[in-house]
């Protein structure tokens, strides 16, 4: 949905301007032609808020029109999914659970910002899958970000299997991820996550931010209870 608050709406913009720089080459072929500078503009309309319906129309053919690049395909859905507009929906879960980080984070961005109902679901499928361990970095953050139910059933699960034996490589492999997870789980407080926080602090890898999200969950559940004697 469209940034409201000014702080938001400066790092929405910040995204944006490095997407720019980080796609120039791309841009630079002979292919690019007119195009490139059009699609820009009707772009940072959008991420600005100060588009209409036709502008729309024209960034999700961008989307849809075979033959399209990656470049303009990620520039139009980064400002579509910034605009609220869930025709980005598609295009931006592919590009989260795509090989360049960059990408990734910049579909994350956006899908916080689209407000689509499908969002934590896909984010989820994509953070628990064994085959995409090494890609899910941005989907956990972004479960971290929107809060859904499905967030710290995700985190967890994720969590789990990268202590057990069963993954690969384990935390040692993808300690990134793991790490993402914990610090996801303090900041969601939710105390279904303490079993797996508690595992999660033998690792000496994790234990500090383990001990510190355990913490917060805590921390958690004593304003929950604070709030709720007050209230009754």
């Amino acid at each position: 949905m469209p940034d409201h608050d000014p702080v938001t709406a400066q790092t929405t913009r910040r995204e944006f301007d490095a997407l720019l720089r980080r796609v120039r080459e791309e841009q630079a072929g002979p292919a690019a032609g007119a195009g490139r500078g059009s699609l820009t503009a009707l772009a940072r309309q959008a991420v600005a808020g100060k588009d209409g319906p036709a502008a729309r129309d024209e960034l999700v053919l961008a989307l849809t029109m075979p033959g399209q690049p990656l470049w303009a395909r990620e520039t139009a859905a980064f400002a579509l999914g910034c605009a609220g507009d869930r025709r980005a929906f598609e295009t931006l879960v592919l590009l989260l659970n795509h090989r360049d980080p960059d990408r990734c984070a910049t579909a994350a961005h956006a899908l916080a910002r689209l407000g689509d109902p499908r969002t934590a679901r896909a984010a989820a499928a994509l953070a628990t899958n064994p085959l995409r361990t090494a890609y899910a970095l941005h989907p956990v953050r972004l479960l971290t970000a929107l809060r859904a139910p499905e967030s710290v059933p995700a985190l967890t699960a994720t969590l789990e299997r990268l202590l057990g034996p069963a993954e690969p490589g384990g935390v040692a492999a993808y300690g990134r991820v793991a790490l993402a997870c914990v610090e996801g789980l303090g900041a969601l407080g939710d105390p279904r996550a303490v079993p797996v926080l508690t595992a999660a602090r033998a690792d000496h890898r994790l234990a500090p931010a383990a001990a510190a999200a355990l913490g917060r969950v805590e921390r958690s559940g004593e304003d929950s209870g604070s709030a709720g004697r007050d209230g009754g």
